[in-house]
C-alpha cells in the first residue's frame, strides 16, 4: 500500500526563531509532513542544537541570524533560499523578546530603553522577515496548486500574541510587549490585504501562555499556575509547544488556500475566561 504525501510534502520552508520553544516544535512538524525546513537562531551555537534534534527526521539546515539588522536578515534568506534550491513556499517568524530585563514593565514604569528593545526585536524583526519573503515570493511562479486548484506564490504565518487583544494586568502587565505584538497583528492583516491578489498568504497565531524557555520565569511561578488553571481552562495551565505547532501547520499547509488575514488565537481558552487570582 502506497505511504499518503504530507501535509507539506516538497515545500520549502524557513522558520525564523526556530531553534528552540514554538518554532523547534514547528519545524519537528513541518518535517514530519514532508517539507524541507531551514531553522534560525540567535547564535550559531543555538543553529547547532537544533540541527542535532532535527537532522534525524528530514532534510534541515541550521542558520545564524539576528532578527533586528538588516543585513543579517537578507544574509539569512539568501543562505536559506539558496539551501532549500531557489524557492520559499512558507515563512514562520517566531523569534521574539521578553524585555522586562530591559526595563519593558506597565506604562507608567517602562524605561525608553525597554520600549525601543523590545520593539526593535519583535516588531522590526517581523518586518524584515515578511518583507524579504514578500519581495522573494512575488518572483515565484505560483506553485501547481492543490486538486487542481489554482496555485499560490507562498505563504506566511507569523507568531504574535493574546496579550496584544486580551490583556492581563496582573501578571503580564508588560507595555512593550503587547504593543509590539499589536504591531505584528497589523502588519499581518495589512500586508495580506494587499498581496492577496498576488497569490501570498499571511496570517497570524496568537498564542496565550506556553512552556518556552522565554516563559520560564512565568510558567515556574506559583501564582501564575494557580492563574492558568482558570485562565487557560482547556489545558489548566501552559500549553506547549505542539499546540502552537499544529496550528502553524494549518495556516501553511497548501490545502489551506482560502486561508489568509486570519488571526487565530492557540490560548487555551484565555480570552474567553476571566482567571482566577491566588489572593484574588
Amino acid at each position: 500500500m502506497a505511504q499518503s504525501a504530507g501535509r507539506l510534502d516538497g515545500r520549502s520552508c524557513l522558520i525564523v526563531g526556530g531553534t528552540g520553544g514554538i518554532g523547534l516544535a514547528t519545524a519537528e512538524r513541518f518535517l514530519a509532513e514532508g517539507a524541507r525546513v531551514v531553522v534560525s537562531g540567535k547564535t550559531a551555537e543555538e543553529a547547532g542544537a537544533a540541527l542535532g534534534r532535527l537532522g534525524p527526521l528530514g532534510p534541515v539546515q541550521g542558520e545564524q541570524a539576528d532578527v533586528s539588522e538588516e543585513g543579517s536578515v537578507v544574509a539569512l534568506f539568501d543562505r536559506a533560499v539558496a539551501w532549500l534550491g531557489g524557492r520559499l513556499d512558507v515563512l514562520v517568524h517566531v523569534a521574539g523578546i521578553s524585555g522586562r530585563r530591559f526595563g519593558d514593565g506597565p506604562l507608567d514604569s517602562c524605561s525608553l530603553e525597554g520600549w525601543e528593545t523590545v520593539m526593535g526585536v519583535n516588531a522590526r524583526g517581523v518586518f524584515l522577515s515578511n518583507r524579504e519573503a514578500v519581495r522573494r515570493m512575488l518572483k515565484q511562479e505560483p506553485d501547481e496548486g492543490c486538486e487542481g486548484r489554482v496555485g499560490l506564490r507562498g505563504a506566511i504565518v507569523n507568531v504574535g500574541s493574546v496579550l496584544a487583544r486580551s490583556p492581563a494586568p496582573a501578571h503580564f502587565g508588560t507595555i512593550a510587549y503587547a504593543a509590539s505584538k499589536g504591531a505584528v497583528e497589523s502588519l499581518t492583516r495589512s500586508a495580506a490585504a494587499r498581496y492577496a491578489s498576488e497569490g501570498i498568504r499571511i496570517n497570524l497565531i496568537a498564542p496565550a501562555l506556553i512552556e518556552t524557555p522565554m516563559a520560564a520565569r512565568a510558567v515556574n511561578d506559583p501564582a501564575i499556575r494557580h492563574y492558568l488553571r482558570t485562565k487557560q481552562p482547556m489545558a489548566g495551565g501552559p500549553g506547549s509547544g505542539r499546540d502552537v505547532a499544529e496550528a502553524a501547520l494549518v495556516l501553511a499547509e497548501p490545502a489551506n488556500r482560502f486561508l489568509t488575514g486570519v488571526v487565530l488565537e492557540v490560548d487555551g481558552g484565555w480570552s474567553l475566561s476571566d482567571g482566577q487570582l491566588l489572593n484574588g
